[in-house]
């Protein structure tokens, strides 16, 4: 588990640092401006990059593509995009100390605008918790999955999950010859010449 968690922490950090140097109109990120609250802004800033991600990824992937799967034993490219949704209520409402609307997206949306709307709302949801975090407030202990956790720790639990169903959503897209927001030319960020 522990190892795990470290290859999800490297994974992170490399994803959120390539967004930090982005530059031109696709970037919707920021470097943390909070320098009294780096470790929640540092969050924030990740949590910015891939709501912008896996936005474009549920807008950009068709309609016909929304039912595809490639076993049966897995969810559907729909099914990924309504599970994150519905993820994003368990986290944040944890650390907002609310009752989990559990609106059950997956199991209820299947036509692209209706998940892609459902997507918005819950980032909407969501961005209440990332807002009003402060690194005082992020050490704050609640419950998550049965064990004590501070509420930053759930906030990055939560950029992790989506950060993984977005790898999931890059194969599907790959198969079905959809290029995948984080490949598209001048999403990396060019590097210098020495």
């Amino acid at each position: 588990m522990k190892s795990a968690l470290i290859v999800m922490s490297v994974a992170l950090i490399s994803l959120t640092t390539a967004t930090f140097a982005q530059s031109g109109a696709q970037n919707s990120y920021e470097k943390p401006k909070n320098q009294d609250n780096p470790l929640s802004a540092f969050n924030k800033v990740v949590y910015g990059g891939v709501k912008n991600v896996l936005l474009r990824t549920a807008e950009k992937v068709p309609e016909e593509n929304y039912n595809f799967k490639p076993a049966d034993a897995v969810r559907s490219f729909g099914q990924i995009v309504g599970h994150v949704a519905d993820a994003q209520y368990i986290f944040c409402s944890i650390v907002l100390g609310e009752k989990n609307p559990a609106p059950k997206i997956e199991q209820t949306r299947s036509a692209k605008a209706d998940l892609i709307a459902a997507l918005k709302d819950a980032f909407t949801y969501c961005d209440k918790a990332y807002d009003g975090m402060t690194d005082a407030s992020a050490t704050q202990m609640v419950t998550l999955f049965g064990g004590d956790t501070p509420k930053l720790g759930v906030l990055t639990a939560n950029n992790m999950h989506t950060w993984e169903h977005y790898g999931n959503l890059v194969t599907y897209m790959r198969m079905k010859n959809i290029v995948p927001p984080t490949s598209e030319p001048g999403f990396m960020p060019q590097q210098p010449k020495k």
